[in-house]
């Protein structure tokens, strides 16, 4: 798989802004089977990206989810919950239809440093 042209996170003004997160690894392009598979490797994901911007999941201030069908919102809310703990940063789950790779949920999101 070619690398995607975009930066993982850009830094500006004291915020990251994580890009898109697909619950796929460039150097292993299999996407997980089921649900939950996908959202831990997506959470996992996006704590390495806000880890190497110099940030963490705590410092969160914005998360949008994409999903591919709505049916999906109660247990990816559930999941979240999960990751998130007490920490409720702003957030929305957006119905997006179809995903790249056949992906159940994308998460993209804005922390502070």
């Amino acid at each position: 798989m070619q690398a995607p042209h975009y930066s993982p996170y850009v830094i500006h003004n004291g915020l990251v802004y994580v890009s898109g997160q697909l619950p796929v690894l460039l150097t292993e392009p299999k996407v997980p089977e089921g649900l939950e598979a996908q959202a831990l490797l997506v959470f996992q994901k996006l704590d390495a990206v806000l880890s190497e911007a110099g940030s963490n999941k705590n410092k969160l201030l914005q998360v949008r989810i994409y999903v591919s069908d709505i049916s999906l919102w109660d247990r990816v809310n559930e999941l979240y919950a999960q990751y998130m703990g007490t920490h409720k940063p702003a957030r929305c789950i957006v119905p997006s239809g179809k995903l790249h790779f056949d992906c159940l949920l994308e998460i993209e999101a804005i922390a502070s440093l």
